[in-house]
């Protein structure tokens, strides 16, 4: 087994980043002597995986039941979220695991690409917190309140404060919603987009941030804390689901679905990623054939903004 590394700059925003080309380094697998010509998921060519967080223990755990069943496969790691899509669409990986539906969405219409997603992991709400205040009905009229600045994490931010009765948005909101649909005569408070890597390390600073998981292991805040966060389990979460995807002409590939059916069934995978994320992840199975219609719907709804 290996984890295989390729370093990469800190994660950066969804939108505005996705332009950003980076060299991969020491992670092509079409460049692997005689891959070519062997069967995916052997050991001369093995599945390539990428990954955001491959230092998770629950990932050596996958990667050791993906190979008890025959299947060999190398796990390689990003430190930026821009890169494993274009790394997939190029050949250099041949499935990814890091992104929902949305953010996949917002690559495809951005880059013109077609990635899918072939299976489902789990949803992860995404909370407010407040090192001042033990309640949404404690923040004060007017006071200050920051989202990440990211489409993705913007727009569901944003709909988090309006069903805690902070904010009104224009037209009820979607997940296509900014800071400048917020209707300040009919808000609480105001509400400014920041970097999502600096969120929980502005808490001081303001009344309350909503802040995504993955920074909030790093800055020490229990996710049980949040005072208020989304409902995984909502139908209108659907976009929020965690995906396993890799290029349309593999979606049918039997190895690589077979990789999904391994993380969705492995009960001591799912209880280390249920570990890895605080207690927060809600795992579902939706059919892929879902996953790809909720991606078209979402994409063309993009286009149309």
């Amino acid at each position: 087994m290996s984890v295989r590394t390729a370093r990469h700059s800190r994660p950066l925003a969804l939108a505005g980043a996705l332009g950003i080309a980076v060299t991969l380094v020491g992670c092509s697998a079409a460049s692997d002597a005689g891959a070519g010509d062997a069967a995916l998921g052997t050991p001369e060519n093995p599945v390539q995986l990428g990954v955001v967080g491959a230092a998770e223990p629950y990932w050596s755990v996958y990667e050791e039941a993906v190979e008890a069943e025959g299947i060999a496969l190398e796990i390689v790691d990003f430190t930026d979220y821009n890169q494993p899509n274009p790394a997939t669409s190029e050949g250099e990986l041949d499935i990814n695991q890091f992104q929902h539906i949305i953010y996949l969405a917002n690559y495809n219409v951005q880059a013109g690409d077609d990635l899918q997603p072939i299976g489902s992991t789990a949803t992860y709400p995404i909370g407010l917190y407040s090192q001042q205040y033990d309640s949404v009905d404690e923040i004060p009229d007017g006071a200050e309140v920051i989202v990440p600045n990211d489409d993705t994490n913007q727009a569901r931010g944003l709909l988090v404060l309006q069903s805690a009765g902070l904010i009104a948005l224009e037209d009820g909101g979607s997940p296509y919603s900014t800071v400048d649909d917020v209707i300040e005569e009919e808000s609480r408070v105001s509400v400014s987009a920041v970097d999502a890597a600096i969120t929980a390390t502005s808490l001081p600073d303001v009344a309350a941030a909503i802040i995504n998981n993955d920074f909030l292991t790093d800055a020490g805040i229990d996710p049980a804390d949040a005072i208020a966060q989304d409902d995984p389990t909502d139908p209108s979460a659907q976009p929020y689901i965690n995906i396993f995807a890799t290029t349309a002409e593999n979606a049918d590939d039997e190895v690589l679905n077979r990789l999904v059916e391994i993380y969705q069934t492995n009960e001591d995978v799912q209880a280390g990623a249920l570990e890895a994320s605080g207690g927060t992840g809600v795992f579902v199975q939706t059919p892929k054939e879902e996953l790809q219609e909720s991606l078209a719907a979402v994409q063309e709804a993009l286009q149309q903004q």
